[in-house]
C-alpha cells in the first residue's frame, strides 16, 4: 500500500468550513411540547382533569371552586416535573450517542498518517481502512489490495461487494466497485480512499438517520418492575375502591348524599371520585420506569467519564451480576506498546524488508514523540527499524506489494507477495512460531538443513517463559510464472527458509494486579483467553494474580485442545479454567456457551472482527475503544481505554445502579404503604378526608418525581465489590427492603392515625390541625429520604452527600416547597399556617426517624468491630 501526502492543515481547515463535519443530524425526539402534552394521555390523569373541571363548574354555583382549581395546577405542576426528567434523560442519551461519533479512523495529513476522530473527518482527507473497520465516510478509492467490504447496510445483501481502486464504468452491482460508503465494514483486505462526502451528504446519511440503540430496550429489570407496578397498582385501585364506596355509603345513610339530579349531590360524588383517583394516581407507581431509565442515563454519562461507554441499557444492569470475566491479554491486562527486546536476526536487508514489507502499520513522529498506527505488534517491529536507523517508507517505495493475507486469529500469520527491486517475486511470512516454523524446510544460515524446528522453538521459548510476545519470519522465492497465483495456493506449494524471530515485551498495565483482587473479592472469576503461546500466557496469568504456580497445569488448556471436548466436558472443564492459551475465536465463543450452560452471567471482552460472534453471544460483550467496528457492533459496552480496570470500573457502576434503584423503591413503598392505610382508615375512625386531593398529587411529586432524581444521582459505591453477584432471578425487593419498608411503614402509621385519633378526640378536626398532620406527614418522608441513601450501609446518611448535588438541592426544594404550602396554601391545599412554634416541633420529632437510623447504624459498626 502506497504512502499519501494527505491535506495540510490549512486544507483541512477550509474544507470543514466549505462542507462541514463528518456528523449526521441527531434522531428525531419528541419536540419538548409534544412530549409535555404526551404525560396527560394517562388515563387516570384525564379523569382526574375532567371531574376536576366539573368540581370547579360546580363550585361556582356554590362558592368551592379553589381546591379544585388547585388540583388542575397541582396536575400540571406534575405533569410538568415528569415531562423535565423524561427531557433530561432524552438528553443524556444525546450526549451518549455523540461519543460514537469520535471513533479513531487513520488518515493521511501532512505526509504522515495520523488518528482523528471519525466526525472531524473532512472532504478530500485521504483515509486508510483495513479488515474490521467501519467506513467512516463515502469516498472513492485510490489504493487496495483484496479490498472486499460488507455493503449489507446499503443494498441488503449478505455477501460482501469485492472493490478496487480502478475505473469502474460498467459495474453489475448496486454501487461502484472503486467507491466505498460510509456506515459499510471492511470485511477483508485493506485499501485507501478520498472522502467525497460527509455527514448527511453521504449516502448513509440521505437514507437513514443513526438512531440511539439504547431508548427503546426493555431490560429485565424494568418488566420486572413493570409487573411490580402493576400489583401496587391494583392495590392502590382496591384501596381507592373500598374509600369511595364507603365515603357513599356513609353520606347516604345520613342522607348528606342523595340520589336526586341535583348540583349538590354531582359535588359530593365529584369529590369522592377525585379523592379515589388521586388516591390512584399516587399508588401507580408510573415514575418507576422513568427513575430507571433516568439511573442508567445519568449513570452511564459517568461511566463514560470513566473510559466505559454503554451502548446498550441492559448491559448496566447485567454487568453488576456478572460472574465470570472471560479476559484478553494483550490491550487489556497488558499495555498494547510493544518493545523488540530482542531479535537474532542481523538488521541488514532481508530483515528490513520482512518487517516493513510484511505491515499494514505506520509510524507518525511528531514533537510530542513517536505513535503508532495500526497494529501494536508491528508498530514496535518498524521501531525496531527505525532505532537501527532503517527508513521502512523507503523500503516500502522502492518494492510493490501485489498480494496480501492479512492475520488473524484463526490462521495466526500473515503472507505479502512483494515484488523487489530487481523484478524478484518474494512471498513473506510473520507470524506464530510454530506456525511459521511448520511450514519451513530449511533454516537460514545452515545450507546443509540439518537445523531443526525443535531447536528452534527451544530458543523462542526461552523468551515466551519470560511473558514476551515472538513472532517468526520465514520467506520463499517465487517463480515467475506463479506469481498470478492466489496467495494461498502458493502459501501451500511452496516450502519456506526459516528466517529467524523477535522477541517483545508488552508490560502489564498499572494496577492490573489489584483490579484482579477487586474481582476475586466480588465472587467474579477471571479466565485469561489469548493467542499466545503457554509460557507467555502463564507468564501474565501469574503477575496479574489470575494464576499462580500452586494452581498446577489443571486450570489450563489451549484452544485446540477445548476445542476438542465434547459439550459436557467443556462445560466441566469451564467450571475450573484460569487460562486458555492459543485460542481462536471459535474456542472463545466455545468458552462462553460451556460457561453460559452452567448457569453462569458471562462477560466477555475482545477487539477483533472475529471476536464478534463471542462479544455478541456472551451476557455482556465488552469491545476494546481500539477494536474493529465490527466487535464494537457486537459488543454492550466499549472499553474506551482498552484497560481491565474499567471492566472493574463497569462491575462498580453496574451493581451501584442496581441498588440506587433499590433505595428509591424502598422510600417509594414506605410512603404508598403509609399514605393507603392511613387513607383507608381514616373513614372508619371519623376522619373524612385524611388527605385533600391536591395534598396527595404533591406526596406524588416528592415520591415519584423528586425522589427518582435524588437517589438515581447517588455516586458509585466501592464497597458493591465486597458482595458477591446478584442472580438475575432474584426479586428486586430483598428481604432487608421488605423488613425496612413494613417496620418503617408501620412506624409512620401508628404515628399518623394516633394523630388524627388525638385531633379528632372531640370530634372536631381544624384546618390547622388537619394542616400539623399534613407537615408531620411529609417531614417524615422527608428525613426517610436521607435513610434511604443507606441501603445495606453502616455508613451514616451524611456520607459522600457532597457528591451527590442533585440530593441536596431535591432535599432543600422539598424542605421549601412544603413551608409554601403550609403558609399560603389555603383553600387549594386545606392549610392554614401552623406556625414558627409548631414547625420546630414537628421539625425536630420527625427528624428522630433519621437520628434513630443513624444511632442504628452506629451501633451496627461498633457490634461488627467488636466481632
Amino acid at each position: 500500500m502506497r504512502t499519501f501526502k494527505g491535506l495540510n492543515d490549512y486544507e483541512v481547515k477550509e474544507n470543514r468550513i466549505k462542507y462541514g463535519n463528518n456528523e449526521l443530524e441527531a434522531p428525531e425526539r419528541v419536540n419538548g411540547l409534544k412530549l409535555f402534552l404526551e404525560k396527560f394521555n394517562d388515563p387516570l390523569i384525564k379523569l382526574l382533569v375532567a371531574a376536576s373541571v366539573l368540581s370547579i363548574i360546580t363550585g361556582c354555583f356554590n362558592g368551592s371552586a379553589a381546591e379544585s382549581i388547585g388540583i388542575i395546577i397541582a396536575i400540571f405542576l406534575a405533569t410538568f416535573v415528569s415531562f423535565l426528567s423524561e427531557y433530561k434523560a432524552g438528553k443524556e442519551f444525546d450526549l451518549l450517542n455523540k461519543v460514537n461519533e469520535r471513533t479513531p479512523v487513520t488518515v493521511f495529513r501532512n505526509s504522515s498518517a495520523v488518528i482523528v476522530p471519525k466526525n472531524e473527518i473532512v472532504r478530500h482527507d485521504v483515509v486508510l481502512v483495513s479488515q474490521g473497520d467501519e467506513i467512516p465516510a463515502d469516498g472513492i478509492l485510490l489504493d487496495s489490495l483484496d479490498l472486499i467490504v460488507d455493503e449489507s447496510t446499503l443494498n441488503g445483501e449478505s455477501s460482501g461487494s469485492k472493490k478496487n481502486h480502478s475505473t469502474a464504468d460498467n459495474y453489475e452491482g448496486a454501487y461502484p466497485p472503486n467507491k466505498v460508503y460510509r456506515g459499510t465494514t471492511v470485511k477483508d483486505g485493506e485499501g485507501i480512499f478520498e472522502v467525497t462526502a460527509v455527514g448527511q451528504s453521504t449516502e448513509f446519511g440521505k437514507t437513514s438517520r443513526q438512531a440511539s440503540e439504547i431508548t427503546g430496550l426493555k431490560t429485565p429489570l424494568e418488566l420486572q418492575l413493570g409487573r411490580l407496578g402493576k400489583y401496587i397498582g391494583w392495590a392502590g385501585i382496591s384501596v381507592a375502591s373500598v374509600i369511595f364506596v364507603v365515603l357513599v355509603a356513609r353520606d347516604s345513610i345520613l342522607g348528606i348524599l342523595t340520589f336526586d339530579p341535583t348540583l349538590a349531590n354531582l359535588d359530593i360524588l365529584l369529590k369522592f371520585l377525585m379523592i379515589a383517583v388521586a388516591l390512584i394516581v399516587m399508588a401507580v407507581p408510573e415514575g418507576l420506569p422513568m427513575s430507571v431509565t433516568l439511573s442508567m442515563a445519568l449513570s452511564m454519562r459517568k461511566m463514560t467519564a470513566a473510559n466505559t461507554l454503554v451502548r446498550k441499557l441492559h448491559a448496566c444492569e447485567t454487568m453488576g451480576a456478572a460472574t465470570v470475566i472471560c479476559t484478553d491479554k494483550t490491550g487489556t491486562l497488558t499495555c498494547n506498546k510493544m518493545k523488540v527486546e530482542y531479535c537474532n536476526i542481523h538488521t541488514g536487508d532481508m530483515l528490513a524488508a520482512d518487517i516493513a514489507l510484511n505491515s499494514t502499520a505506520y509510524l507518525n513522529c511528531s514533537e510530542s514523540g513517536i505513535n503508532v498506527v495500526g497494529n501494536p505488534t508491528e508498530g514496535a517491529l518498524l521501531e525496531y527499524l527505525r532505532e537501527n536507523s532503517i527508513d521502512y517508507e523507503k523500503i516500502r517505495e522502492e518494492n510493490s506489494v501485489k498480494d496480501r493475507l492479512l492475520f488473524n486469529t484463526e490462521r495466526k500469520f500473515m503472507a505479502s507477495l512483494v515484488q523487489m527491486q530487481g523484478e524478484k517475486f518474494m512471498l513473506l511470512l510473520k507470524g506464530a512460531p510454530e506456525i511459521i516454523l511448520g511450514k519451513c524446510t530449511k533454516l537460514s544460515g545452515d545450507p546443509s538443513g540439518c537445523g531443526t524446528s525443535v531447536s528452534a522453538m527451544e530458543e523462542i521459548s526461552k523468551y515466551t517463559s519470560r511473558g514476551m510476545r515472538t513472532l517468526a519470519f520465514a520467506r520463499a522465492e517465487i517463480s515467475y510464472e506463479d506469481k498470478m497465483l492466489p496467495i494461498n495456493d502458493l502459501i501451500d506449494d511452496y516450502s519456506f527458509e526459516y528466517v529467524g524471530f523477535a522477541a517483545m515485551a508488552d508490560h502489564m498495565r498499572p494496577g492490573i494486579p489489584e483490579s484482579v483482587e477487586k474481582c476475586k473479592r466480588a465472587g467474579i472469576r477471571i479466565i485469561m483467553v489469548t493467542g499466545d503461546m503457554v509460557e507467555t500466557a502463564v507468564n501474565i496469568a501469574r503477575g496479574a494474580g489470575i494464576w499462580q504456580p500452586e494452581d498446577g497445569a489443571d486450570n489450563r488448556i489451549s484452544g485446540r485442545d477445548f476445542q476438542r471436548l465434547s459439550e459436557e466436558e467443556a462445560a466441566a472443564a469451564a467450571k475450573k479454567l484460569k487460562v486458555v492459551f492459543r485460542a481462536r475465536p471459535a474456542d472463545k465463543l466455545k468458552l462462553v456457551k460451556a460457561l453460559e450452560s452452567d448457569g453462569e452471567i458471562v462477560a466477555v471482552t475482545g477487539d477483533g472482527t472475529n471476536d464478534a460472534p463471542a462479544l455478541n453471544y456472551a451476557n455482556i460483550g465488552l469491545s476494546m475503544g481500539s477494536g474493529s467496528s465490527v466487535a464494537k457492533q457486537a459488543s454492550d459496552i466499549i472499553l474506551l481505554d482498552d484497560s481491565f480496570s474499567s471492566v472493574v470500573t463497569a462491575v462498580k457502576w453496574g451493581r451501584s445502579i442496581y441498588r440506587n434503584i433499590q433505595k428509591f423503591l424502598q422510600y417509594q413503598l414506605t410512603i404508598n404503604l403509609t399514605a393507603l392505610v392511613v387513607a383507608l382508615s381514616g373513614p372508619f375512625i371519623g376522619v373524612e378526608f385524611p388527605f385533600t386531593v391536591t395534598q396527595m398529587l404533591w406526596i406524588n411529586i416528592i415520591m415519584d418525581t423528586f425522589a427518582a432524581l435524588a437517589l438515581a444521582s447517588e455516586p458509585a459505591d466501592e464497597n458493591v465489590l465486597y458482595n458477591k453477584p446478584r442472580k438475575t432471578g432474584n426479586f428486586i425487593i430483598t428481604g432487608k427492603m421488605l423488613k425496612n419498608i413494613t417496620g418503617q411503614g408501620a412506624f409512620f402509621i401508628v404515628i399518623l392515625l394516633g394523630m388524627l385519633l388525638w385531633f379528632n378526640r372531640d370530634g372536631i378536626m381544624s384546618v390547622k390541625e388537619l394542616s400539623m398532620f399534613f407537615t408531620t406527614f411529609v417531614m417524615l418522608q422527608f428525613w426517610n429520604l436521607f435513610n434511604a441513601r443507606t441501603l445495606y450501609s453502616v455508613r451514616s446518611a451524611f456520607y459522600r452527600i457532597k457528591e451527590n448535588r442533585s440530593f441536596i438541592i431535591i432535599a432543600s426544594i422539598i424542605l421549601l416547597l412544603q413551608v409554601l404550602i403550609d403558609a399560603f396554601g389555603g383553600d387549594v391545599f386545606r392549610t392554614e399556617p401552623i406556625g414558627l412554634k409548631n414547625w420546630i416541633i414537628i421539625t425536630i420529632l420527625t427528624s428522630l426517624v433519621l437520628w434513630g437510623g443513624e444511632l442504628g447504624r452506629v451501633i451496627k459498626v461498633k457490634r461488627k468491630t467488636r466481632k
